[in-house]
């Protein structure tokens, strides 16, 4: 597959406002990821991150993380932890340059100072509702505050004193002075600062007034010398206050905002509210549940670096808002793992078979390629004896039309062994298939050249007498789609199954996060946090067929 492997080297309209830029004064581009920390980061992250690292890379500036931490109420240090691991398993580096908003609450305590003695802030007494029923609509405007007008002094007063925790949560917020008639809602007198006593995860008690996001982001990229603030298409409407906040303070570094849009993934849940809820309802194993599309679930599926970075490349940058399938995320997982991994032998829904003509005591070593995409991968021993599994889909008792493979009478190639032919099927009490017997032609050992007849079907096996015992878990989409409630995502109660097979004895020493190519079964990873030594658990990170064409460069 061919990507650059980073987002930020790609065309797209963020480069001609960048080239623009450093015609000009601007010599070195400088952007930033900067994350709230009140959840896990998901894979509509990881695009901004890819953009933001990668056109930092491209231009030869830098990109700083620094963490949005105004809000208190969702914040947690644990958050903070998980987004720095996921930046670093997809491959950045923010080197010294890591911040945090709450380190600048002095200085926006100071520059909303400077606001009110320029008498564009004032403290309102006004409630969360009535300030929202005064804004107005997109055809009516707002209606200005009773408050609007105080004093600079007495705003002064008020300001420290919510400072100082004089008040009650709710009960004054200081707001900018703006433009109540503006046909930009978000400019009519927006609050910048509001009371809630709560401990902050950073700065303790000290704090019981938090700014504002739209107040806060202009500030932080503002001090940290940001050129170019990039972030989603949400925030278009906001940009006049981030360019008024800028101004306002008269900022030397007057970075600019680019909006772009985000990822939408068919099929997917990638709001945190939906994602929080799923987790603290214990409805998944938590913020890296395979089924998630979190980072650290797609990372505990199996997905590897290179393939976030390789999709995030091949969707690009636009401003308009499309929702992309999951099917495309999952060709660039088969197009990485298909020349780096392993293809071995597992059984997922074992049925034994007995060769009844295979000398009883006999056990046989063959040798099978690793990878029929990677001859460096080399070779491995395989042990073949009396007795094998296979799939039960790979029997069929009264076979349907055109199905080649194990049927009474029939005879198919054993991968890398011989030929076998049904010959009888034993039954239990209850009519249910016990084994099946199976004689084999010495003549058609793997590797003979043996031309006498040709067989339509190959299946793969594993031997009983050394097969590993192991866990399998099956995914399918978390939602189902198209389809939502008035509560949220109609989850699919068929999102997760789990099936209990075996392995060839070649996985003894599988360490977790180990990926294979199972034979026929798709690709799987040894499950992160339950997998061990002597229980064996694979999650599969994706079937081995495709549905996404990808459109061919000519």
């Amino acid at each position: 597959m061919n990507s650059s492997n980073n987002l930020g080297s790609t065309g797209n309209f963020i480069h001609s406002y960048i080239n623009e830029d450093l015609k000009g004064e601007l010599n070195k581009l400088h952007t930033r990821f900067p994350p709230e920390p009140n959840g896990y980061l998901h894979i509509g992250h990881a695009k901004s991150i890819c953009l933001n690292f990668g056109l930092a890379k491209y231009y030869g500036g830098k990109c700083n993380l620094r963490f949005d931490d105004t809000n208190p109420s969702k914040e947690d240090e644990e958050f903070v932890n998980s987004i720095k691991n996921d930046i670093k398993w997809l491959g950045f580096d923010w080197e010294d340059r890591l911040f945090f908003a709450s380190s600048y609450f002095d200085k926006m305590y100071e520059y909303a100072v400077e606001l009110i003695k320029k008498g564009l802030a004032f403290v309102c007494d006004m409630s969360a509702q009535q300030i929202k029923q005064s804004r107005g609509s997109l055809t009516e405007p707002g209606t200005e505050s009773p408050f609007r007008n105080r004093s600079i002094e007495e705003n002064l007063d008020l300001f420290e004193r919510m400072k100082n925790g004089e008040f009650a949560d709710g009960e004054k917020t200081l707001r900018a002075k703006i433009d109540m008639s503006s046909p930009n809602i978000n400019m009519r007198d927006p609050v910048i600062y509001r009371i809630a006593h709560m401990t902050h995860h950073a700065s303790g008690d000290k704090w019981c007034i938090y700014p504002m996001y739209d107040f806060a982001h202009p500030i932080e990229d503002a001090i940290e010398g940001i050129t170019h603030s990039i972030c989603t298409m949400e925030f278009e409407d906001h940009r006049p206050l981030y360019d008024w906040v800028i101004n306002s303070i008269d900022f030397e570094i007057k970075p600019r905002q680019i909006e772009f849009a985000k990822l939408n993934l068919s099929n997917t849940i990638m709001g945190k509210r939906f994602l929080r809820n799923l987790v603290e309802t214990n409805q998944v194993d938590g913020w890296d549940d395979p089924r998630l599309i979190t980072i650290s679930g797609i990372r505990r599926r199996g997905y590897t670096p290179e393939s976030i970075r390789n999709f995030c490349d091949m969707i690009g940058v636009s401003k308009a808002n499309s929702v992309v399938d999951t099917a495309q995320l999952e060709y660039c997982i088969r197009e990485d793992l298909k020349p780096k991994v392993p293809v071995v032998m597992a059984v997922i829904n074992p049925i034994k078979v007995i060769i009844t003509n295979y000398p009883d005591s006999q056990t046989e070593m063959l040798e099978i390629e690793n990878s029929p995409e990677n001859e460096s991968l080399g070779k491995r021993e395989v042990p073949f004896s009396r007795e094998i599994y296979i799939e039960k889909e790979d029997f069929m008792e009264n076979p349907i039309k055109k199905y080649f493979r194990l049927f009474p009478g029939n005879e198919v190639r054993l991968k890398g062994a011989y030929f076998i032919t049904c010959t009888d099927v034993i039954k239990d009490d209850n009519g249910e298939i016990k084994e099946i017997h199976c004689t084999y032609d010495p003549a058609t050992k793997s590797g003979l050249n043996f031309t006498a007849r040709k067989v339509k079907g190959t299946i793969h096996w594993v031997d009983a007498k050394s097969a590993l015992p192991a866990e399998f878990n099956l995914y399918e989409s978390l939602v189902l789609p198209d389809e939502k409630s008035e509560t949220g995502y109609r989850l699919n109660p068929d999102s997760k199954s789990t099936a209990n097979g075996f392995v060839e004895p070649y996985l003894k020493n599988t360490e977790p996060m180990d990926r294979f190519q199972f034979m026929r079964n798709g690709y799987f990873v040894a499950d992160s946090k339950y997998c061990k030594k002597d229980h064996l658990v694979f999650n599969r990170i994706v079937s081995l067929k495709s549905s996404f064409k990808p459109i061919s460069a000519e």
